[in-house]
């Protein structure tokens, strides 16, 4: 070879385009629980679970279900039984096949009680799901999912249940991957064992710092995801996320504070945004501590207390629908419903409060004493205060505050240790029962208040088997009003999702659910 050609291949070398790796940075809230889809139950999970997994229906970029693993499927006459074809070329990221078994195992799984999953009831429609569950039933493979071959799933039902799809988009029945769960166990999703068949793969896992995404290329359309990272950052902190945001380290922001948001629409307009959300932001009590236990009057006395729309006006200011009910506006097939009081006007309610304060046993001059217990955040602190002025001015309650991180406020939870807890709930997907079924009182530690009623349970466990539609409606909102009246929840408000999202990506659609796959997204590279 002569100098000549060697000089000009390496010339020709050095000025070959480069790929720029893409990166979308994007805030996340608090530190992630867990990665275990069947061990988790927040939205900073699924966020990421999303991206690292595909059940078998999915998510547009506008929240609206399309096919995933599924490339079609079809409903028996009974409608009691669905059968799934599964797409050939649907891959885990280790190059081998997604197959209907996987599905299978990881719907067993979910149910096992071994497994101790708290949104196990998600999948309780399915046949022998909810006795499974429970323990009623021993045999796991009794429960009504099949892999007739490996591109073939059937999925019997207990009853006829029109909103399947979207429960199947949940991370709950995402598939597994048996093999690595069954040789790494509880450290399956560690970022060295952790295979996905979603459009990217876990890289990296630093806590409290970032969870790194890489793109998965055995993905079945790799070719259509743009951005080659993502990167998930906790953050708590709303106004240093802003900070974040205006410095170029964030291209998406999980929130905004609350304080900043009148400066946001002045200053940041075009890349504000704020639209409906399917969620409810309330405050559970437990009713097997005093003192809510047996005591309906207090319970009501406190819900008639507050000035929601001061509060969402005031405090909260980014247009949030003030709640006196719990099922959200923008439910499909159903008429919100409302505590029987909300008509009346402030000063009336508030004398209302004070009587059935009296009535429960309580005077202003008692000082009675309740803590509120709330994971760490300014925005929630924020509403804490704001609630504990209120309730101090009308009936002279004393509220003390206790703020706690994400996990360990998700143990309190669970345990039951606390009086009165903030909480929030996000439709699975768009039907009443995903609101509904969380008061159910088999539910277990996902019913936050240990509710319990028996004309309550009767009318959602009728719900589940009506197939008119306008009786289901009727029956759930006959439901919603027992719930209301019983009081063992204060409804705060419906919530609103603000975003802060950089004006060089693309993709991003405001939705009802408030789902954005980093799949459908991208970004110039730099």
């Amino acid at each position: 070879m002569t100098k000549t050609i060697f000089f000009f291949l390496i010339s020709l070398f050095i000025y070959l385009p480069v790929h720029a790796e893409t990166v979308i940075q994007r805030g996340n809230g608090t530190e992630p629980e867990t990665l275990d889809i069947h061990k988790s139950s927040g939205a900073p999970e699924a966020n990421i679970q999303r991206d690292l997994f595909e059940g078998l229906v999915t998510e547009a970029a506008d929240g609206s279900l399309i096919p995933g693993v599924a490339e079609s499927w079809e409903l028996s006459d009974s409608g009691t039984a669905w059968t799934f074809h599964l797409r050939d070329n649907s891959k885990w990221s280790d190059g081998s096949k997604v197959v209907a078994a996987d599905f299978v195992a990881a719907m067993q799984r979910a149910v096992n009680p071994a497994t101790a999953s708290e949104y196990a009831f998600i999948l309780w429609p399915i046949k022998n799901a909810e006795a499974i569950s429970k323990g009623e039933k021993k045999e796991i493979s009794e429960l009504g999912v099949k892999a007739i071959d490996d591109h073939t799933l059937e999925i019997q039902l207990e009853n006829p249940t029109a909103y399947l799809p979207g429960l199947l988009a949940h991370h709950m029945a995402y598939p597994i991957p048996a093999k690595i769960i069954e040789k790494f166990g509880n450290k399956w999703t560690r970022p060295q064992n952790l295979i996905s068949n979603g459009a990217y793969t876990l890289s990296e896992w630093v806590p409290q710092s970032h969870i790194k995404l890489s793109k998965n290329p055995y993905f079945r359309e790799a070719d259509k995801v743009s951005a080659d990272t993502i990167m998930y950052y906790p953050t708590e902190d709303k106004s240093s996320e802003l900070k974040r945001f205006r410095a170029g380290e964030l291209d998406v922001t999980e929130d905004v504070p609350s304080d900043q948001i009148k400066w946001i629409n002045e200053n940041l307009a075009d890349v504000f945004h704020s639209s409906p959300y399917i969620g409810t932001y309330y405050m559970a009590l437990n009713l097997k501590k005093a003192p809510f236990k047996d005591n309906t009057m207090l319970r009501t006395a406190l819900n008639l207390a507050i000035d929601r729309k001061i509060l969402t006006e005031k405090v909260t200011k980014a247009g949030e629908i003030p709640a006196w009910g719990w099922v959200p506006p923008g439910v499909e097939h159903y008429a919100q419903q409302a505590m029987p009081q909300h008509d009346l006007d402030k000063p009336a309610r508030e004398a209302l409060a004070l009587k059935l304060f009296k009535e429960a046993g309580f005077s202003k001059d008692q000082h009675l004493e309740i803590e509120l217990l709330y994971n760490t955040s300014e925005n929630h602190k924020k509403v804490a205060i704001a609630l504990s002025a209120m309730w101090k001015q009308v009936l002279g309650i004393k509220i003390n505050l206790r703020n706690e991180e994400w996990k360990v406020y998700l143990n309190s939870r669970t345990q039951r240790q606390f009086q009165m807890i903030r909480a929030g709930w996000i439709g699975d997907y768009n039907d009443a029962y995903s609101f509904l079924s969380l008061f159910r009182s088999d539910v277990g530690t996902m019913n936050p208040s240990i509710y319990k009623n028996t004309e309550f349970d009767t009318l959602i466990q009728q719900s589940e088997k009506e197939v008119d539609i306008e009786k289901r409606a009727k029956l759930m909102q006959k439901a919603e009003s027992i719930l209301l009246a019983d009081a063992p929840i204060i409804p705060i408000y419906h919530y609103t999702t603000q975003h802060l999202v950089n004006k060089n990506i693309q993709g991003w659609k405001d939705n009802v659910m408030d789902i954005h796959p980093s799949r459908f997204l991208s970004k110039p590279p730099k």
